[in-house]
């Protein structure tokens, strides 16, 4: 049988067309563009995923280049932060570029530009020059600068140029139509002044082109094909063109912008403003705090690049935006992980058991697979002893038949150990249960081939042997909003609706295996969810995060709801 050949997307498709009507393959090169004023998230991955997996499906370059035209919002640490998220996701790029260096061949098209008539400097102010911007319906009205002589442009952009100006007195606009259908197109700004020092060209420049101004030319100088945007730039590809119509030459590669829909995840906001907004409030700890959409925080609290690719490719490319509920991205990460995490025992919430005709002091080392879904994990040995930690939850004094736990009477087995049954319970002054004897069966050990060992019971319980257990703060995550869609309410701020149990620290009793891991880690707590070693961890204090839970448990409660 064939193997199923996967369906194009629609970007694809262009290509496809485009290599039948006159490109060559050799000639197709992509680019991923982010401005560095913050963190990537989720929606980046997207981005990072398409342009990417387009250099991959075409053996094509990708630049990893960075908009980095407004020095007031942008830092080197971002700089860092997204290359090590795309280094994470496990792409490369073929060249580092940097709008910044094209600043100077920008400036020489600019003065170009106003050469032919092109251009004008601006004297007004950004609300005067947004008053007379016109209305969809109605055309806009022309600045009074803009008949300026070439000679008073040249003169006045030169002086903007070398900081003759104060920040706001002057504006670079390019001269188009006022009474364009499209409001982008009525003579939009190509330069501002900027008295502010910028990550890597310092105090060179006293001016910095805007971001329709640089898109453009920065594709056709590294020669990128396909100019791959978010929807909301649709309406900014006329100007994207224009642009190019002044400047380009027949001997070289044309780019193309083409539009794809953004991917909104429940949950959550996306928004950078907003989740700046979340940092300096001190809602979570930082960018990387694991209840952040962020790439950073994705990582931290222990999701795989393989399942963030995975649900990128699941989710696809779109022309219409919509919201792609966050139970996808938590399926595909449990879904890798139960592929290659390492199965544990944890007791998060402890209950103490005492099997009362297994000798004191006594200790033996039981066998325990390490993942059912990898033969070549191995086994690992797990201590038990005469007192052992389980689950309050796994423990009633009496239960109806659908309880498969402990209760009076009843029998479970420890998992990869002996059958056991519960025979009292000791209470404090409050009637809650503090703990509870059982008995063992000697010959009903896993594995061993007895005849006990063999016999059915309905459940099966995780447990620690309290005398060798290890402790650690574990930190359980959930989702940051209880909202869908936070930010979709006009009459509410999306900060109205944090989670206020979206995290919740506990003291977790862990089998000694875990003494020596490291941070990154990840693990399945069997019976509790996935967890991974937090860069918080000490050799004194070791510190877990839940990645995710076995099920997904919102489903149940927005069911009821």
């Amino acid at each position: 049988m064939s193997e199923e050949v996967k369906s194009l997307n629609f970007i694809e498709h262009i290509i496809e067309e485009d290599l039948t009507k006159g490109y060559k393959k050799d000639e197709l090169r992509f680019r991923f563009p982010p401005e560095p004023n913050g963190y990537l998230h989720i929606g980046h991955a997207s981005s990072i995923c398409l342009n990417f997996g387009l250099g991959l499906r075409y053996d094509a370059p990708v630049n990893l280049r960075f908009d980095d035209t407004n020095p007031a919002k942008e830092e080197k640490e971002y700089v860092d932060a997204i290359k090590r998220d795309v280094e994470w996701l496990g792409f490369q790029w073929d060249t580092e570029c940097y709008a910044s260096d094209y600043f100077q061949q920008l400036y020489d098209w600019a003065v170009q530009l106003i050469k032919d008539g092109k251009a004008y400097v601006d004297s007004q102010t950004s609300e005067q020059i947004a008053s007379q911007k016109g209305t969809p319906t109605e055309p806009g009205t022309e600045s009074p600068y803009r008949n300026r002589t070439v000679e008073e442009n040249m003169t006045l952009f030169e002086g903007m140029k070398n900081g003759d100006f104060k920040e706001g007195e002057h504006v670079l606009r390019a001269k188009i139509n006022m009474a364009s259908t499209n409001m982008l197109m009525r003579d939009p700004v190509m330069y501002r002044i900027l008295h502010k020092a910028h990550h890597r060209t310092n105090t060179d420049w006293c001016i910095y082109p805007m971001y329709d101004w640089t898109h453009g030319e920065s594709d056709y100088i590294e020669q990128v094909s396909h100019s791959l945007c978010t929807l909301e730039f649709l309406p900014h590809r006329e100007l994207y063109n224009w642009f190019l119509d002044q400047l380009v030459s027949s001997d070289k590669l044309r780019p193309k912008q083409r539009e794809f829909a953004r991917r909104n995840l429940s949950h959550t906001v996306v928004s950078k403003r907003k989740l700046l907004q979340l940092v300096e409030n001190k809602v979570v700890s930082g960018w990387d705090d694991p209840r952040m959409p962020t790439i950073s925080g994705l990582r931290r609290r222990g999701y795989t690049p393989e399942s963030i690719r995975n649900f990128a490719d699941t989710i696809g490319i779109a022309k219409r935006e919509n919201v792609v509920d966050v139970s996808l991205l938590e399926f595909h990460v449990r879904d890798h992980l139960n592929k290659v995490a390492p199965r544990v025992m944890a007791v998060l919430d402890p209950l103490k058991v005492v099997i009362t005709n297994y000798e004191e002091g006594a200790e033996e080392w039981l066998d325990a697979e390490n993942n059912p879904e990898d033969e070549a994990a191995g086994n690992r040995k797990v201590p038990f002893s005469r007192e052992i930690y389980i689950e309050k939850e796994d423990f009633r004094e009496e239960a109806n038949r659908k309880f498969f736990r402990l209760k009076l009477g009843g029998e479970v087995r420890l998992k990869n150990g002996y059958i056991i049954k519960a025979e009292s319970c000791t209470k404090d002054e409050d009637g809650n249960v503090i703990e509870v004897q059982c008995t063992y069966d000697p010959k009903s050990k896993s594995g061993s081939g007895t005849e006990e060992s063999l016999r059915k019971v309905k459940g099966t319980l995780h447990w620690v042997s309290i005398p060798h257990a290890i402790t650690a703060e574990v930190r359980l995550y959930d989702r940051l909003f209880s909202d869908a869609t936070p930010d979709g309410h006009k009459e509410k701020d999306f900060m109205d609706f944090v989670n206020p149990d979206s995290l919740q620290k506990v003291t977790g009793y862990l089998e000694p295996s875990l003494k020596d891991v490291k941070v990154g880690d990840s693990f399945q707590f069997q019976r509790l969810g996935y967890f991974n070693v937090d860069k918080d961890s000490t050799e004194e204090n070791l510190v877990f995060n839940r990645t995710v839970t076995l099920r997904d448990t919102w489903a149940k409660l927005e069911q009821k709801n």
